[in-house]
């Protein structure tokens, strides 16, 4: 049975390169292929995050804090509700971009926070 290609959901501070998040990615999902990467929207304009993206060849998806609020995580963080005004950005948008439960729960390296589901 094959692997099926993941909807990565991340969550990267303002100014994380696209080597760091593309070091992070590699490091939690090793050769599995990535379809997608999804954020919250504030972080979707960042340029480490695009880079990432298109060095990828996959796209980004976004989702506001209210859509990821909405969604029931494992690893809910009251320090990211506080910040962003949702518990949780790489596992909510990891479930809203793909499919199923999540296969990799929230990890962080290096401060790049990583979680993925099946992508649709």
């Amino acid at each position: 049975m094959s692997r099926p290609d993941l909807a990565v959901g991340l969550g990267v501070r303002p100014g994380t390169d696209a080597d760091r998040i593309r070091a992070a990615l590699r490091e939690v999902l090793g050769d599995n292929v990535i379809a997608c990467l999804a954020t919250i929207d504030r972080r979707a304009a960042e340029p480490g995050l695009h880079a990432a993206a298109q060095a990828l060849g996959v796209p980004v998806r976004s989702y506001t804090a209210a859509e990821l609020a909405g969604v029931r995580v494992p690893n809910p963080s009251a320090r990211t509700a506080s910040a962003l005004g949702t518990a949780s950005v790489a596992e909510a948008s990891a479930l809203l971009a793909g499919r199923g439960p999540l296969l990799i729960a929230k990890t962080t390296i290096n401060g790049v926070v990583i979680a993925a589901t099946a992508a649709r």
